[in-house]
């Protein structure tokens, strides 16, 4: 039985024809729930992460969105479904397909004579491998050097990536002498045409493989796993992808090698949080500091900075500190940080203290209020109406 997948809008929880940003939000919420980090040895939850990636990675990737909305995981995935004949629908076309090819020059529709009448020892480029990776805020924001491990594909040793065991070599298939496709003809109501199929003795290899490698199984490759230092770029954001070109899986018969997509997660920062390019973050100060002015300490993605806060500075004012902010990804430029002053009132005050403050507050005037006396004024207005 072929493998029943979740339709990929129920396993991001959005609708169909969402828009990108509610995909990519799906996305992050669904991403953050099931992350392996914080569900250890959950295999469930591991197993529904990689369900998610897989689903972002077709829906949010328009072409791929497109067959997928109309022909289902069978648009997206030649191997689901029947398990043969339609690239596109999961249904095998069979004759018809030929016949397409041969009125329309092949490739109808989707359905046709590329994958039919390719010459099966030419190159083939790998897969592509996805992989997740968690970084911490300031490591998406200034980029960082990070380890990565991965499963790939890799030329057999043994063999030479022939297949065929060491001291001998594949043989040409006697039933289509290497061509992989054995012509058929065909009776339709247009009369009789010539079409092919693949060659069921080599299954459309063109080759035999009379004594297999014992290490490969004879399919010239095998799984290995490696660990690579890669270079995440300075400004990337939660759920983007970066891509490590010809680091997927090897090709077959010289075929390039795949690429690795990185998927990116990032953990929330009890300091800063991200608008964009920009960066926001939330700065304390006493009553005395916000009345009298003074110079706070900031952080900043690059550091700690000074700033001075004039007189009166009231509570929620936000300071701009410019070129502070998130790098623009393979860019000269980057955001700003904005600084919002929070009023901290002081608790657990002693007799002395609400004294003197008392003392304080009767000797002020509404002059040294403007918004009580703006408030007041047009509450009066509002009681005469």
């Amino acid at each position: 039985m072929p493998e029943q997948k979740r339709d990929y809008y129920e396993v991001l929880g959005v609708q169909k024809g969402c828009s990108d940003d509610e995909l990519k939000k799906a996305y992050r919420k669904v991403a953050k729930k099931y992350h392996p980090d914080l569900n250890p040895g959950d295999k469930e939850a591991e197993a529904k992460f990689k369900e998610a990636n897989e689903a972002y990675a077709i829906l949010s990737d328009s072409q791929k969105r497109a067959r997928y909305d109309q022909f289902g995981h069978a648009g997206v995935d030649p191997n689901y479904g029947s398990g043969g004949g339609s690239y596109a629908s999961g249904f095998d076309f069979g004759d018809f397909g030929d016949i397409f090819d041969t009125f329309f020059g092949g490739g109808f529709g989707g359905f046709g004579g590329s994958t039919r009448t390719r010459n099966p020892n030419g190159p083939i480029r790998g897969n592509n491998i996805n992989i997740p990776l968690t970084l911490t805020f300031l490591e998406a924001a200034k980029g960082c050097k990070k380890e990565i491990s991965l499963n790939r594909q890799v030329k057999c040793e043994e063999c030479g990536g022939t297949g065929a065991a060491p001291g001998t070599q594949p043989e040409v298939c006697p039933e289509c002498h290497g061509s992989g496709q054995i012509p058929v003809q065909q009776r339709t109501p247009f009369g009789v045409v010539q079409t092919s199929r693949a060659c069921s003795k080599c299954n459309g290899t063109g080759k035999l493989v009379k004594t297999p490698c014992t290490k490969c199984g004879g399919q010239g490759r095998v799984r290995k796993n490696i660990k690579l230092e890669v270079n995440v770029p300075a400004g990337i954001d939660d759920g983007q992808t970066f891509v490590l070109r010809g680091q997927g899986d090897n090709g077959l018969n010289g075929g390039p090698s795949g690429d690795v997509n990185v998927t990116v997660t990032v953990r929330p920062d009890p300091l800063f949080e991200r608008d964009g390019f920009d960066v926001w973050c939330e700065i304390p100060v006493t009553f005395p500091q916000a009345v009298l002015g003074a110079e706070v300490t900031v952080p900043t993605i690059d550091g700690k900075v000074t700033y001075n806060i004039p007189e009166g500075t009231q509570p929620g004012t936000v300071f701009r500190l410019r070129n502070k902010g998130i790098p623009y990804i393979n860019g000269k430029s980057r955001g700003d940080q904005y600084v919002r002053v929070v009023l901290e009132v002081p608790t657990n005050l002693n007799n002395k203290q609400k004294d003197a403050l008392k003392d304080f507050d009767q000797q002020l005037g509404e002059k040294n209020y403007r918004k009580r006396k703006g408030f007041f004024d047009k509450l009066k207005d509002f009681m005469k109406d």
